[in-house]
């Protein structure tokens, strides 16, 4: 099976040029090993030197694969040491190697380690090459039905601390788009109890995602403790939780216009056709045209 695996990321890879002298920074599943791109399979097979948040960990990834490195190949690159670490990697790139970073899990340089290691690789003037693939962020986002204009904000771990991480939230209560949080277990109910505090938002908790016993549940924030509390399975395990969009207000139409404008356009849409009457009433007024042509269907509707 691994060998029509790597038969076939050879094929898809067709010829696609890898450069020695790179840093390849390769997404690994988050959970599910299925995962897995045949891309990152490729690459991972290639490198000279697998530069890893845990070498235990990603030993353990490899063999599940069908591969193995020797000790020698694999480089320790995590929190504590990234920018020591970094030098290393600089120095195998300097010899024509290609390294492949990989986190325990997801994407690195998100919310793992990676982006000092990157940022010093990029300036010693070697190339970064990205290999897109699992990431819990996009992975609940997909899933969430998040509805609302201007994107998501990814906000990742809040402190530790209470104090701070209710000042972040209180902050984050004002944001109008989607804010994507990440938490572990022994902190989710902390971070629950914060959360009611934006009340009938939407929050919705990805855990253990794309694992077997994988939950994407939305609610209002103030039910999360008390959902949480329903079973003690719900706190076991990763989670990635996105704070929906503030909905917008909805607002009567004819309240955007100043009342001159208003009383010209309802003035002329008594003696002319709707489109006529906002054209008009914009060249006379300066108002808005697509303002004015929302106001004058409101209004017409209201005629009815």
């Amino acid at each position: 099976m691994y060998g029509t695996a790597f038969q076939a990321a050879r094929e898809a890879v067709g010829p696609q040029n890898h450069p020695a002298s790179t840093l390849y920074v390769v997404a690994t599943p988050i959970g599910n090993l299925a995962d897995i791109t045949l891309r990152a399979l490729y690459v991972i097979e290639r490198a000279n030197t697998l530069a890893c948040e845990d070498t235990r960990h990603t030993q353990q990834l490899l063999r599940a694969y069908g591969l193995d490195r020797n000790n020698s190949q694999l480089l320790a690159v995590h929190q504590h040491n990234e920018a020591e670490a970094a030098t290393q990697v600089i120095a195998r790139l300097a010899q024509g190697e290609r390294v492949a970073y990989v986190s325990d899990a997801g994407t690195p340089a998100i919310s793992d380690p990676g982006a000092r290691l990157v940022a010093a690789v990029a300036a010693a003037g070697f190339r970064v090459i990205p290999l897109p693939g699992a990431s819990s962020v996009t992975t609940l986002l997909s899933a969430a039905g998040v509805v609302g204009e201007g994107g998501f904000v990814f906000s990742g771990f809040l402190s530790s601390k209470a104090t701070e991480r209710q000042r972040a939230i209180e902050t984050l209560s004002g944001e109008h788009r989607a804010v994507v949080l990440l938490e572990a277990p022994h902190r989710i109910e902390a971070l629950a109890l914060a959360l009611a505090s934006l009340g009938h938002r939407l929050v919705t908790v990805g855990r253990e995602l794309t694992k077997q016993f994988e939950t994407v549940h939305t609610l209002e924030a103030q039910k999360l403790t008390a959902w949480f509390a329903e079973h003690t399975d719900r706190v076991r395990g990763e989670f990635a939780l996105v704070i929906h969009a503030l909905e917008k207000p909805k607002t009567d139409p004819t309240e955007a216009l100043d009342a001159s404008s208003l009383r010209t356009l309802k003035l002329l849409l008594t003696e002319l056709p709707l489109k006529t009457a906002v054209k008009m009433t914009s060249d006379i007024t300066g108002a808005s045209k697509n303002v004015l042509y929302d106001t004058a269907l409101s209004l017409k509707k209201g005629l009815e």
